[in-house]
């Protein structure tokens, strides 16, 4: 929940996911505080003040309590995926914007982490040769309107290539579901096209939780001989 001062008094008024926030459109102002924002519509204190991740697992972006190259969990057993970039933990603004963007349609608060991310890992990471979203099922996407990773990509720069790949059962939700059950309900659900691929992808999404998803759709890449797969989400849960 956002909780945003009126410039006529003190009171706060509340935003939370369901809102169309008024301000969202306007040019020179923080999306967050409505305050002056003069360059990324977001402004620095706002910025400073977002659930950044520090120090994780390079192969599952695990919080860690200092830098290491892997948790110990893929140092036992290496996942599919090389490398995984997330921005946030999924706590805060952060996941109420999230939210707004999956569950309500604000494509305004996606457009938001998706931009700040591109500018944040820009700065972090060489910039991958082709992002692949990861695939939401068709009658998923008829009832949300639109493809919340396929959004994501296309903010995020590089080509983006989504018919490389699609979700041939739509499966249930993954949220309420423990680690096993979030395996057993993706196993199977992803087809990797015919056609040649390149030697590297990356797959985007907007949180990572027990990674079940992106690592199934990785093993699918990896058997039709994708080089290497890493994976770019604005969240880590």
């Amino acid at each position: 929940m956002l909780r945003l001062r009126s410039r006529r008094g003190p009171r706060w008024r509340r935003y939370g996911p369901g809102d169309r926030w008024p301000f969202l459109l306007l040019a020179g102002h923080c999306r967050l505080c409505a305050g002056p924002a003069p360059g990324p519509e977001i402004c620095a204190g706002c910025r400073a003040e977002l659930p950044w991740l520090g120090p994780a697992c390079r192969t599952c972006a695990l919080p860690l309590v200092a830098e290491s190259l892997q948790c110990g969990r893929c140092q036992r057993r290496p996942p599919p995926i090389t490398r995984s970039h997330a921005l946030w933990h999924y706590a805060g603004q952060v996941a109420t914007l999230i939210r707004a963007f999956k569950f309500h349609g604000d494509l305004a608060a996606g457009r938001l982490l998706a931009d700040l991310a591109a500018q944040t890992l820009a700065e972090r990471v060489p910039p991958p040769a082709v992002l692949v979203p990861m695939p939401l099922h068709p009658a998923r996407r008829r009832e949300r309107g639109f493809d919340q990773a396929l959004e994501l990509a296309r903010r995020l720069g590089p080509p983006v290539a989504a018919d490389l790949v699609r979700r041939t059962r739509n499966t249930a939700a993954q949220s309420g579901l423990d680690a096993g059950a979030r395996r057993r309900n993706v196993r199977g659900a992803f087809a990797v096209t015919d056609r040649p691929l390149p030697p590297a992808i990356t797959l985007v999404d907007d949180v990572l939780t027990t990674g079940a998803s992106a690592r199934e759709l990785a093993r699918a890449l990896l058997a039709k001989g994708v080089e290497r797969v890493d994976l770019m989400v604005l969240a880590r849960a």
